[in-house]
């Protein structure tokens, strides 16, 4: 099998990665700048360095830039932080955007691509980040434009908004896609599938009370206060909370909690899972309650967030996954929060199935 040395920048804890990494893309170098994330990237890929920092430190970039070189990387992985320009971000305004730092790591992406030879070039991102406008040679311009302005010459440039519903993941999770890829060669994009409903991969799955610690491995509920728990008890399928006006959430000093129609939010048995986020394990966050099922008291079962097991299932993670020692449910839940699905990343990078 031909191997195709790569390099992935901001890897975070490499999530995304876990699915690429069985075909001929050979990662033998990886950028993460957080400790724990870097340390838990080593865990799932014990071969290939890491060099862990900020790439934007000129001496780490140098290091880099030379191992890769010596290498002989040909393809490139980045997927820059997107906290700025994520739409659950805080910054929303280009004024904001533009005074927020993590918006423009993908000028350090652009220094690895003028001094290697690459082949292949993959950027991922929110969907936000097609629609933001960059300072480039004197005025504002969108990331696509600037792209093609430097690479059209030398790549086919690519850009796609891709959704890992359509794609074999049972979740809604849109991602801005940008390839680059050298003129003489072809790299197509994965054919779309039809949806998967969450009651098709987790409606197998025991119902889970207020805090139950289930002997299914990853399968267990985190305890919620008492008013909360019998807002969710009262609510139906695919509603929200919030907007029950007996059974609403209720602060323990019994005042009504104010929030969005999409926050104390049930999914709906018959669509994909909604996002999963950062924040992901708390029940007052976007479309987070588990789908539940009607009880013979008219009430409903599963007060309560996904499961990790679950999370795992619906952003196309292995059951049988393991973390290093001592990871919490809140670092896995927010580094898989973090990362493109494993499965929508593996479609973009090997669309017909095999190895580029």
């Amino acid at each position: 099998m031909r191997k195709i040395n790569a390099l992935s920048l901001f890897s975070s804890a490499g999530i995304g990665e876990l699915n690429i990494h069985k075909g001929n893309i050979n990662f033998i170098a990886a950028n993460e700048l957080l400790e724990k994330r870097a340390e838990c990237y080593q865990f799932f890929y014990p071969e290939t360095k890491m060099f862990q920092g900020d790439i934007t430190n000129s001496k780490l970039k140098k290091e880099l830039i030379n191992y890769s070189k010596n290498k002989n990387v040909k393809f490139l992985l980045a997927t820059p932080p997107c906290q700025g320009f994520s739409s659950a971000g805080k910054n929303k305004n280009q004024k904001h955007f533009l005074e927020d730092k993590r918006n423009f790591l993908i000028f350090d992406v652009f220094d690895f691509i003028d001094k290697l030879d690459l082949d292949y070039i993959l950027i991922e991102n929110v969907p936000r980040f097609l629609e933001m406008y960059f300072p480039y040679k004197n005025q504002l311009m969108k990331i696509e434009e600037i792209i093609k302005d430097k690479y059209s010459k030398i790549f086919n440039v690519e850009v796609r908004v891709l959704n890992a519903k359509d794609y074999g993941v049972a979740q809604s999770r849109p991602r801005a896609v940008i390839k680059l890829y050298k003129k003489n060669i072809s790299w197509g994009w994965p054919i779309k599938q039809e949806e998967i409903p969450l009651k098709d991969v987790i409606g197998h799955l025991p119902p889970l009370k207020n805090g139950e610690c289930s002997p299914i491995k990853w399968h267990s509920a985190k305890k919620i206060r008492e008013e909360i728990e019998i807002s969710l008890k009262n609510t139906p399928t695919g509603k929200s909370a919030i907007q029950n006006p007996i059974h609403y959430p209720k602060k323990s000093n019994g005042e009504r909690i104010k929030g969005f129609h999409n926050t104390y939010k049930r999914m709906d048995w018959d669509a994909p899972a909604s996002a999963r986020t950062t924040y992901s394990g708390s029940v007052s966050s976007h479309n987070n309650v588990h789908p539940g099922r009607k009880l013979k008291n008219g009430e409903f079962s599963d007060p309560r967030a996904l499961s990790l097991l679950e999370t795992f299932i619906v952003s196309s993670i292995s059951e049988t996954i393991d973390f290093p020692e001592k990871s919490s449910e809140t670092f896995i839940r927010t580094i898989i929060g973090e990362a493109i699905p494993p499965l929508l990343l593996e479609r973009i990078c090997y669309p017909n199935g095999e190895d580029l």
